[in-house]
């Protein structure tokens, strides 16, 4: 109700001079997100002290991953339980992703593995990953990239947060090939989406002391549809004038990444640009099996791997690295406001990384999968970690 009263208020205002009304209908759209978008969508109904989360397995090393994060959630009393919905990622019918989607819907919480989205598929076949997030619109898709301790990489004290617009873009499945040999794929970049999410960045930096903000684009050419996504960066920035705003040409991006990564802070893109800029942070800090990731939409949240790798290649010969899954249960926790046990298996997961340097090969060691995790439910068991912050 109270938004209405200032939309009539603010909307009554517009009317009286045509040189304001622009700036006036600025003003409208941020009140409208300010008070109806939450910065992350709030946690479930707890049934008896606990919750149910949604459980999707995936491919590749997925089902692995997730059976260890259940069998670390049960060894520590975690109050969660699991409804485990499988899809299957070569039927062609859209049965399975829907049922997983009623059941993120019915939880509002879900942790998932990679589903594979195979090329050689029909053209209508549609990427079950980009289903789920544009069915629940979950719109932020949301990694922060740190260095880890014991990790040996070529670059230090890596600190980026990574925002990545998850709905539209390159990833709106809209293509067709009316000439042979001519396919036209269309990107789409609307203004209601690009603020929402240059709103939430902003937010994000504000909430979490961050110090600016870089919108990664490609406008010098897309002038319309990165110049559209650039302008409404710049229109959210100028009411967050406590956090520093820059902008940066996506190619520029990738080279300053793997020469100085340490002068980025939180970094904001459309969504193909986030794919990629993810995966190159990814490997600064060590690679897709160290950090973990968000996407949060109004009403849901689902948690995964940063990167959303399958692992085909190793799946099922327990030397997947765990860390990245545990991590992503752990971001999981802290959303449900279970902080408590979040920061209880993060500490013990940082403390086998860096105290008993347990590692899986991709990062140099010659641990297995089931020895790191026991490794950290031994620690849990011994009381508790040395540190539970990175």
């Amino acid at each position: 109700m109270l938004f209405y009263k200032v939309l009539i208020l603010f909307w009554g205002c517009t009317r009286t001079g045509s040189h304001t009304r622009l700036f006036e209908k600025h003003i409208i759209f941020h009140i409208f997100y300010i008070i109806t978008t939450p910065l992350s969508p709030p946690p479930p109904a707890k049934y008896g002290g606990r919750h149910t989360v949604a459980l999707i397995p995936g491919d590749g090393i997925g089902p692995e991953l997730l059976n260890h994060v259940r069998e670390l959630f049960r060894f520590s009393c975690v109050p969660v339980d699991f409804e485990v919905v499988h899809v299957n990622s070569s039927s062609t019918s859209e049965d399975d992703i829907n049922n997983a989607i009623m059941a993120i819907r019915r939880n509002g919480v879900a942790l998932k593995g990679n589903i594979e989205t195979n090329h050689t598929m029909p053209p209508n076949h549609k990427s079950r990953n980009n289903l789920l997030r544009t069915s629940l619109d979950l719109y932020a898709n949301v990694m922060h990239c740190q260095s880890l301790p014991g990790v040996q990489t070529r670059h230090k004290n890596i600190d980026i947060i990574i925002i990545r617009e998850n709905t539209e873009g390159e990833y709106s499945s809209l293509e067709h090939e009316s000439v042979s040999g001519v396919v036209e794929s269309l990107k789409i970049i609307t203004r209601n989406n690009s603020l929402r999410i240059a709103d939430y960045a902003f937010r994000l930096a504000r909430e979490k002391g961050r110090r600016r903000v870089t919108a990664v684009h490609k406008a010098n050419i897309m002038k319309l549809g990165d110049g559209l996504f650039l302008q409404c960066c710049k229109e959210v920035a100028s009411g967050y004038p406590d956090i520093e705003f820059d902008s940066m040409i996506v190619d520029n991006t990738t080279m300053q990444l793997v020469s100085k990564p340490q002068q980025f802070d939180v970094m904001l893109m459309p969504n193909l640009y986030g794919n990629v800029v993810s995966n190159v942070c990814a490997g600064l800090v060590g690679g897709p099996g160290l950090v973990p990731g968000a996407n949060y939409g109004r009403d849901y949240a689902v948690f995964e791997t940063a990167t959303r790798n399958t692992g085909k290649s190793i799946a099922n010969r327990n030397i997947a690295n765990p860390t990245a899954m545990l991590l992503a249960s752990c971001l999981m926790l802290d959303h449900l406001k279970i902080h408590d046990y979040a920061n209880m298996i993060r500490g013990a997961i940082l403390t086998t990384m860096n105290e008993t340097r347990l590692h899986t090969a991709d990062i140099g060691g010659q641990g297995t999968t089931s020895e790191v995790v026991q490794s950290i439910m031994r620690i849990i068991q011994s009381g508790g970690p040395l540190t539970t912050e990175i």
